[in-house]
């Protein structure tokens, strides 16, 4: 019951800004930083460029799903392995008295 409530609140959560602001344009950050710098100090030069930069927006977006996926992956497995061990060596704790 409670892992449906919190998949249900996930879920809202991720839909109610799509359907109060279904005409916004959700930027990132970095766009965001780069117009209040050039508000700020118009002249700016900036002192680091990225040595490769992908082809396109969409090459862009699938290697940030794929890093998100990956991290993802990551803590499910470290979650997983930490729930896991505590319920493995708390039975083996009761076998061996």
């Amino acid at each position: 019951m409670r892992n449906g409530v919190l998949f249900l609140f996930v879920v809202l959560l991720a839909i109610i800004p799509l359907i109060f602001l279904n005409n916004a344009e959700f930027g990132g950050a970095d766009g965001k930083v780069e117009e209040a710098i050039l508000e700020v100090a118009p002249d700016y030069e900036p002192w680091f460029h990225a040595i490769w930069e992908p082809p396109s927006g969409e090459i862009e977006s699938l290697l940030f799903s794929l890093q998100a996926a990956l991290g993802a992956i990551i803590i499910g497995y470290v979650i997983g392995y930490g729930k896991a061990r505590k319920k493995y060596s708390s039975s083996k704790q009761y076998h061996n008295e």
